[in-house]
């Protein structure tokens, strides 16, 4: 089952694959803002969401470790209560004193075993969560790189053109009326006719 921030990136992709070329462009799409801004603004309020859902499963590393530490103690009371009772036998007092010690450290080695088990478990959790949320970051980092990216390549070939068309006008202007003809305009404005 995925995340909702893994549907809201196939949402994003999706979008994106559904948005009209510009034209005569095969590459660079037109994309309507608001409902780029709605899908964006989802996938930041979920992502908190699904990393408080991460972190539940690294805090249920403390159940797993009070569950460990029960154990070893219930281990660690029937040792207890089979050394008293081998303790109560006179005649197998050192049998006694050598099984208990064996049952008390063969208790306390499981109970290592099972809190060092629970650690890795927990951390291997808590590495894998974050390495999926950098992951979905990632993705819309490179996502957000290649908007910017076209959006400045469109603003400035639209600068080059609107250069290219005033440069234009220019000449053109230039063609029709030659320099020794410009008639002084601040001239005409003030009621004054210019000497030819």
């Amino acid at each position: 089952m995925s995340s909702r921030i893994e549907q809201l990136i196939d949402e994003i992709e999706e979008f994106i694959d559904n948005c009209k070329y510009k034209a005569f462009s095969t590459d660079i799409i037109m994309v309507n803002k608001a409902d780029i801004d709605d899908l964006l603004r989802e996938l930041r309020l979920k992502t908190p969401e699904e990393i408080k859902r991460y972190q539940k499963i690294i805090s249920n590393k403390e159940a797993i470790l009070n569950d460990a530490k029960q154990k070893a103690q219930e281990l660690l009371n029937d040792a207890a209560v089979q050394t008293n009772e081998l303790i109560s036998e006179h005649q197998i007092m050192q049998q006694a004193y050598a099984q208990a010690n064996e049952i008390v450290e063969m208790a306390t080695k499981q109970a290592q075993d099972i809190l060092d088990n629970a650690t890795m478990e927990a951390n291997a959790v808590k590495a894998s969560a974050m390495q999926y949320t950098d992951s979905i970051l990632a993705n819309l980092e490179n996502i957000l790189k290649q908007s910017i990216e076209i959006s400045t390549r469109d603003y400035n070939a639209l600068v080059g053109n609107l250069q290219e068309i005033d440069n234009v006008v220019t000449a053109n202007r230039a063609e029709l009326v030659p320099p020794e003809e410009v008639i002084d305009d601040s001239a005409t404005d003030k009621g004054v006719t210019p000497i030819s």
